[in-house]
Formats: structure tokens, sequence, C-alpha cells
């Protein structure tokens, strides 16, 4: 079994390493390396080069290295797509947003999930190898000056076979975890629903992924997350259904099975200050439980200011005192939000928001996606100045200039 992973790992990164197709006519396509040294610090011996560990062979011990970093909470956003007015991969403008996420002091980015559009798997596209790749090789150039831990999540989606195959791609491009979508099963019990989770697990450790009814996910209730919880290889459950009870189902799933190892994400949007601020009731007298941290869409911008208030609330609540700020900032953070994911228009305009404020920045070359008729709703670039006017200090404009030009270099 080694030697067929081994080798089916030599073929892939074989192929990887022939220039891949120039999407615009602004730089020259990538060549992805072979064998990246991990970004999370797997073997303190490890070395580029080094063969005594492989890609194939390091992912049985990682679940315990991304479960500690994951534990201490990140800053995680969801990696958007940059592209030309030709609808091609803007690969310039795509190096400089992944350069900017971490140049923001994240720990950890999530590529080719909602906010990377899903369109990007379709073969018209062709795009879910070519943007893994680039965001692995370009996190790898930009932290090999300053070595830091660093978590790469990837978004898997569609059947099991579907989703098997994207998690082992992921594995072999030097992926972390799979931030898993079950978007796809809408009509599977939930037995199957599990027998599916443990396989994508047996390729690369899970990121259970509670996306809302409202944008493509299923309802889950708390018994599917109470089996989910068994999965030895489930390090971390990004929760973003929008939904209080939900929400809390999944907390006390995870609660009720009695570990501790499972890192609590949000992804409410809607409610980033107060998921991040709060505990969580047990009924087993054991500690209340706490979200770690967000893996977030909304993240995708002013990551700066992003950074800088996850490290205001997680003092906050760890000193156990809220000051009455941090509430008025709950609000001002989703009122942001409902502008920039078009909650006006139910949130047909989630993706474009997302480009609108990178295009103003110079990040993006325009709020373009894969699909023609996704752009901008009616006033919602009004709704943005609106915004970004009244809650300047959660904003990072004068971050990004400082740096824009650095980001943009080859």
């Amino acid at each position: 079994m080694a030697a067929s992973s081994g080798a089916r790992q030599k073929s892939r990164l074989t192929r990887l390493n022939l220039p891949l197709r120039r999407h615009s006519g602004e730089s020259p396509s990538f060549r992805r390396k072979p064998e990246p040294e991990p970004l999370l610090a797997l073997d303190p011996g490890f070395r580029r080069g080094d063969e005594r560990q492989r890609t194939s062979d390091y992912t049985s011990s990682m679940p315990d290295d991304i479960r500690r970093h994951l534990l201490e909470g990140q800053v995680i956003p969801a990696h958007p797509l940059a592209l030309t007015s030709s609808r091609r991969l803007d690969e310039r403008h795509q190096r400089a947003l992944t350069r900017y996420y971490i140049a923001a002091g994240t720990g950890g980015l999530a590529v080719a999930v909602h906010t990377t559009q899903f369109a990007i798997r379709d073969p018209r596209h062709g795009l879910l190898e070519p943007v893994l790749a680039l965001a692995a090789e370009t996190a790898h150039g930009q932290l090999a000056a300053q070595p830091r831990p660093f978590a790469l999540v990837a978004g898997v989606v569609g059947s099991t076979r579907q989703a098997v195959a994207e998690a082992r791609l992921a594995r072999e491009l030097g992926y972390h975890a799979a931030l898993l979508s079950l978007a796809a099963l809408g009509d599977a019990s939930h037995d199957a629903l599990i027998a599916h989770c443990r396989e994508v697990a047996e390729e690369l450790p899970l990121f259970g992924f509670y996306l809302q009814p409202a944008v493509g996910g299923r309802v889950l209730e708390y018994e599917f997350w109470r089996a989910f919880a068994d999965i030895e290889r489930v390090v971390a459950i990004k929760i973003a259904p929008f939904d209080r009870y939900a929400t809390l189902d999944v907390v006390r799933a995870v609660a009720d099975s009695g570990r501790r190892d499972i890192a609590l994400y949000t992804g409410n949007d809607d409610s980033i200050v107060v998921d991040l601020l709060g505990k969580f009731p047990t009924t087993d007298g054991r500690e209340p439980l706490a979200m770690h941290g967000g893996l977030l869409g909304h993240w995708a911008v002013w990551t700066r200011a992003a950074v800088e208030l996850f490290v205001e609330l997680r003092q906050a609540r760890d000193f156990g005192v809220v000051p009455s700020a941090l509430l008025i900032r709950a609000a001002e953070v989703t009122d942001m939000n409902g502008a920039l994911f078009d909650v006006r228009h139910r949130f047909a305009g989630c993706i474009p928001g997302v480009h609108e404020v990178l295009r103003r920045q110079g990040l993006m070359q325009g709020t373009w996606c894969l699909d023609p008729d996704e752009c901008l709703s009616p006033g919602q670039s009004e709704e943005l100045d609106r915004v970004t006017r009244a809650y300047p200090h959660l904003t990072d404009d004068a971050f990004v200039a400082e740096h824009l030009e650095q980001w943009l270099g080859a």
C-alpha cells in the first residue's frame, strides 16, 4: 500500500512539474515543486529533500499536529478566486491575495471553498488543481523567510468518489485538512453521511462543515454531529448554519461526545464577535466550550483588522469580562457583513461583494465570477460605501496600500 501511494505521489508530482495552462498574459504559469516542506512542523528534523518523510507517509501523524494548531485558535480566511476580464485565472492577483492573508497574520487558509467558487471544479474551467497548487506554493514561498505554523485547508465536495479524489489531491499538494461539504448528499441518511465522512477521513483529517441551507447546505441535526464527533480523524468543525439553535446542536454534540480535541470554528458570519466572545454550557459538569477561532468568508476582506479584533476578543474572553464596547463592535461587524454578503437579496451578491472590496483595494482587477450572471446586486455597492464610512476601524485599506506592490511582485 505504501509503495502504491508513493508511486501515485511521484506520478502526480511529475505531471505537476509541467507548466500549467497559462490563464492570462500577465505572468508565466507556475511550476509545482516536488516534495514541499510541510507548513506544520511535523518532524523537527525534517528538511526539504529529506528522503525519510514523504507527503504520502506523514499524513498518518498529521492530525496531532494540525489539531494542536487549530486548538490554539486561528484566523482562517476563505480564499477568493481572482479572475481576468475573460474569466481566466489571474495568477498575479491570486498570489497577491495569498501573500496578503499571510502578511495580515492569519493562521491558515481555506482554498477551494464556497468563497473560491465551487465552479472551479467544472471541467469547462479545470481550476481545482491549479488553484489549490498555486495557493500552497505561494504560501510555502511567503513563509520560507519567517517560518511559523500555518494550516492549509482544502474544500472537498461531491459524492464519496469525488470527495475522496479531491481529498487525495489536496493531501498530495501539501494540505493538512479537508473542509468537507455534504451539500451534494442532500437526500442521504445520517448513517450514509457518516460512512461518507469516514472514507474521506482515510485520505485527510476532517474539518467538518455545517453550511447554511441558504447557500446550498442541508440541515444536519444533533444526532449527525454526535456520530461525526466519534470519527477519530476529525480535527475541527466549521459551524456555519447562521442559526443559533443549529449552532448549539453542534456544540452540544461535541460536548456530549466527551472529546475536547475537536476545535470549534465559527463560520457564522452574521455573529462573528458573539461566537468568539461567548462560552457554551455543557451537561457533564466540565468546563464550558468555546469557539477556538473562525474560518470565514467575511475574513477574506479587511483581514488585518480581523486579526487585530480576534486578539482583542480572545483577551476579553480569557479575562472573563466583556467590555460593552465589544458588544457594540459585534453589531458593527454584523452590519458590515450584511452589506458584504448582500443579505438584502438573500446572499445573491455574496461572492461579488467580497470581490468588490478587494477590487477597491487593488487586490483584484474586477468583481468577475466564473458565472457571468453572478454580480453585485442593485444597491450593494452603495451599502459597502456606507459601512466602510461608518466603521473605518474595521477596515485595513492603509495596510493593503502599504504592501500592495510587494504582494503583486513576481
